[in-house]
């Protein structure tokens, strides 16, 4: 490869993957890969780097850092972490309506749109994804401790599997222990 790339570059690499650029130093690229959730050196001469898109220096010998890029990760996942994403209702409970009613008959039934409830459990699954990113994620807990945490969110899915018939899409459904893999 004899173009030089500057910071901000778009590299495609045959065994990480698409990567962006984030340093150069004299005979080295540092590259992020999405793929390793890292940096890698990668030596200027590489002949197998492909260039998806080069930018242009600027002039500024401004660096992004590791720490830079870790903030700027950090950020996007707490962004998308905390959007509910769409998930859709099958389509026979879509304006229906959830009786709660009482044994005793001299109180009153409450009714609660169906949707209402439905968006309720999808919280609850975003919240346990959330959960479980945050346990696989924590740096002080030993893997011993992560696997224990984990059963349990693992038992509660399985727990609000009953909810699993509102769900339009299977994929969006929940899922427990089970004895086949």
């Amino acid at each position: 490869m004899s173009t030089q790339l500057s910071i901000g570059s778009r590299v495609d690499h045959p065994h990480f993957g698409k990567g962006v650029v984030v340093d150069t130093a004299l005979e080295f690229y540092i590259i992020w890969f999405k793929s390793q959730q890292d940096t890698k050196s990668i030596s200027k001469d590489y002949p197998d780097l492909k260039v998806l898109s080069a930018t242009e220096p600027d002039g500024s010998t401004d660096k992004v850092t590791i720490a830079d890029i870790e903030q700027a990760l950090e950020n996007i996942l707490d962004r998308k972490l905390h959007d509910m994403q769409m998930v859709p209702i099958g389509t026979r409970w879509r304006k229906g309506t959830m009786v709660l009613q009482p044994g005793d008959t001299t109180l009153q039934a409450k009714e609660v749109p169906i949707e209402t409830f439905f968006h309720k459990i999808v919280m609850v699954r975003d919240r346990l994804r959330v959960l479980e990113q945050k346990i696989n994620a924590h740096k002080e807990m030993e893997d011993d401790e992560k696997v224990e945490l984990q059963q349990y969110i693992t038992a509660v899915y399985g727990s609000l599997t009953t909810f699993n018939v509102l769900f339009k899409e299977p994929h969006h459904q929940f899922k427990g222990m089970s004895g086949k893999d």
